[in-house]
């Protein structure tokens, strides 16, 4: 008994002794790139996010680990230190933790994405592809925080980034487009017609919570800039703090939203949502297909890529105008 409790305050005083692994993570990316919004971007939170981490860290440590000069970053001798042992420890637990998921006991398969992206583009889609491989069980793992595949044991990744910012041997799935859409009986009101960007001032406009903070391609204020509409006065707003709940309000009429592609061409399609101006933006960030390499020669991983990549090929002919193309008769069978 006493060498149990002996063991028990040993493993007690290591643990108070040790970071978290969320911080040790978010220095080594901010390590390995010198910069900590390359370091958000790769872990999908903010920049400031990345910051509070490594000021934790180091006032846990009592010591600096990056010299912050102007617009760039230097390791000290201590960051240098930390960075090649947290590096090297990371990349064995994930190494190990992949050859555990690689085990046969599990067969689920696995996807991560965001929430936006699963409920408005996956989840309907996933009845074709159960219609296809009916034996192949499915996990939709959704949260706007990047997953580590290994860690997590995820099988597959949809990512939302810039190009610069794709993680290795990520395959491009769909470029965005960014411009306003409502419901039709919006955009025929005959008391408010929407006919130019101007028109918006006689009506609400639907906003996600902090869009401009953290995802500020989501905001009005980048779309109305870019359409060079001054002083434009809603007459009203609502907030929301998700983006599957701002387009279940501009579907029930109440006001207008920043729409994005592809996440909206079915309910374009099935004209549930309308675009009132041909006024686009076109994004600068992309969808990226990320398969876990220690899942990739699985049949049923590469089954469901192979589905993904003619999904999304066949929405990007449908846009076209195309929708009996072979590639779309070839996805939807």
């Amino acid at each position: 008994m006493r060498t149990r409790n002996l063991d028990k305050n040993f493993w007690s005083a290591m643990a108070n002794h040790l970071p978290s692994l969320d911080l040790l993570r978010g220095f080594e990316a901010a390590a390995r790139h010198l910069s900590f919004t390359r370091a958000a971007e790769e872990l999908f939170v903010t920049q400031s996010a990345v910051s509070r981490q490594i000021k934790a860290l180091e006032d846990y440590l009592g010591k600096s680990l990056f010299k912050r000069m102007n617009r760039a970053l230097q390791l000290t001798e201590a960051g240098q230190a930390l960075y090649r042992t947290a590096a090297a420890a990371l990349n064995q637990v994930d190494t190990a933790v992949a050859r555990l998921r690689d085990e046969p006991a599990s067969r689920m398969l696995t996807v991560t994405t965001t929430v936006s992206f699963a409920s408005l583009w996956l989840v309907p889609r996933l009845a074709a592809f159960r219609k296809r491989h009916p034996g192949i069980d499915v996990r939709i793992a959704a949260d706007d925080a990047v997953s580590q595949l290994a860690r997590d044991q995820i099988d597959l990744a949809v990512r939302f980034c810039e190009p610069a910012f794709a993680p290795q041997g990520a395959l491009p799935l769909a470029a965005e487009e960014v411009f306003p859409v409502c419901a039709p009986s919006v955009a025929n009101d005959p008391r408010r017609p929407l006919k130019k960007p101007e028109d918006l001032a006689h009506h609400i406009l639907l906003h996600l919570d902090n869009a401009g903070a953290r995802w500020p391609w989501l905001d009005w204020t980048q779309w109305i800039a870019a359409m060079n509409v001054r002083d434009l006065k809603p007459a009203g707003s609502l907030r929301f703090s998700h983006y599957d709940q701002l387009i279940r309000a501009a579907v029930d009429g109440e006001g207008v939203a920043i729409g994005r592609t592809p996440l909206l061409r079915r309910l374009l399609r099935n004209g549930q949502l309308v675009a009132p101006f041909d006024n686009k933006t076109v994004s600068s960030r992309q969808y990226f297909l990320l398969v876990a390499p220690a899942s990739a020669r699985r049949p049923d991983v590469r089954h469901f890529t192979e589905w993904l990549i003619a999904e999304a090929a066949a929405d990007r002919e449908e846009k076209t105008g195309r929708p009996g193309s072979p590639a779309a008769a070839k996805a939807r069978r």
